[in-house]
This record gives C-alpha cells, sequence and structure tokens, in this order.
C-alpha cells in the first residue's frame, strides 16, 4: 500500500514517501524513512518489497559514493540514473530485485530532474511522477494542478492536496508521509505529514 511521488519545480525537485512498514496485515510501524539520500544533491525514493528495498538502495549509495572517491568527481543525476537502471536490468535475469525508484536530483549545468525507474528497469525522465496505490490519486491530482516553473510554495501546497487526498480516498492510506527537497543548496528533509504517532513501549 505504499505511496511514493515526485515532482520537479523552477530550480527544485521534491519527492514524497509514506512512512509505513507494512507485511500482510500488521502495520510494523509508522515512521520508516523511504527516501535515502544518494549523495550531496541526490535523493532516492523507493517502494517495492522491504528487504530489496533496503538492499538495493544502499547498494547504489555505496556504488555512487565509490564512484567519486575513485574519480574525484560526482556522477550526474542522469548517470545515477542510468548506473541504477543497468543494476536493475542486470538483475532482472538472475535475481530481480522487487524495487520502484524516483531518483532526484540537481546538477549546476542542467538543474533539478527527476527519473522513473521501475522494477522491470525501465527509465524515463520526468516532471512528475508516483509509484503504489497512491499513484492513483496523486498523478491525477499533480495532472489537475502541476504546471512547469512552480515555486516551493506551490509545490509543497500540491504535495498536501496529493496527501489528503490519498488519506481521504485510499481505504488502507498510510497514515504518515515525509516530504524531502533537492536545489542548488543540496538534498535535505524538508517536512514530515503526520496523523499518527508511533508509541514508545515502555521498559519492564
Amino acid at each position: 500500500m505504499e505511496c511514493v511521488f515526485g515532482l520537479v519545480g523552477n530550480g527544485f525537485a521534491i519527492v514524497v514517501a509514506d512512512t509505513s512498514a507494512v507485511h500482510s496485515i500488521l502495520v510494523h510501524k509508522s515512521n520508516e524513512d523511504k527516501i535515502m539520500l544518494l549523495d550531496s544533491h541526490k535523493l532516492v525514493a523507493a517502494s517495492g518489497e522491504p528487504g530489496d528495498r533496503v538492499q538495493f538502495t544502499e547498494y547504489i549509495q555505496k556504488n555512487v559514493a565509490l564512484y567519486q572517491f575513485r574519480n574525484g568527481i560526482p556522477l550526474t543525476t542522469a548517470a545515477a540514473a542510468n548506473f541504477t537502471r543497468g543494476e536493475l536490468a542486470t538483475a532482472l535475469r538472475k535475481n530481480p530485485y522487487s524495487v520502484n525508484i524516483l531518483l532526484a536530483g540537481y546538477d549546476k549545468e542542467t538543474g533539478p530532474s527527476l527519473y522513473y525507474i521501475d522494477y522491470i528497469a525501465t527509465l524515463h525522465k520526468l516532471e512528475k511522477g508516483a509509484f503504489g496505490y497512491g499513484s492513483y490519486f496523486s498523478l491525477s491530482m499533480m495532472d489537475r494542478h502541476y504546471h512547469s516553473g512552480m515555486s516551493v510554495e506551490e509545490a509543497i501546497d500540491l504535495v498536501d492536496k496529493c496527501i489528503v487526498e490519498i488519506r481521504s480516498r485510499l481505504v488502507v492510506a498510510p497514515p504518515n508521509f515525509v516530504i524531502k527537497i533537492v536545489d542548488k543548496d543540496g538534498a535535505r528533509e524538508y517536512a514530515w505529514r503526520q496523523s499518527v504517532q508511533d508509541t514508545p513501549v515502555p521498559s519492564a
């Protein structure tokens, strides 16, 4: 029941993900961060099987860091997206990963960008994209309200509209979402949208 979506605005890209860790009919936790910092100017929002999601995103993160150590320059967002797509394609006929990715980044030369990479290694550069059951609602909201060159305030307002729509329309909607942004100043957490708090278990 995962919900991951993102969009590109004027000088920035935003990615949003639900924070529910779910197995079968159980919610194990509601503060699982599914958006990984790939490097200083890249974000990876992933959905899919929890083991595949964590293992594959960490594998990509470490290889992007290794490239920078070896060569002294970071991969561009397009290069990181193509590397990610290549690794998924290689694994596809061996031990496939059940993971879908939105990769957002900012490059000095080309500005912000957003890449859609699904579990069968399809790669597309998009202005807006989504994965999961929440995509049925977030994509329709973005089709209606998105326009190129959005300001941060407009984009966050659209993100909030998508979250409200998911919560009100999806029968098994996740309660909490994390919002992260990447721009010329780097990739960082922007905000959380929480309607449920995890209660700490008292020690015996």
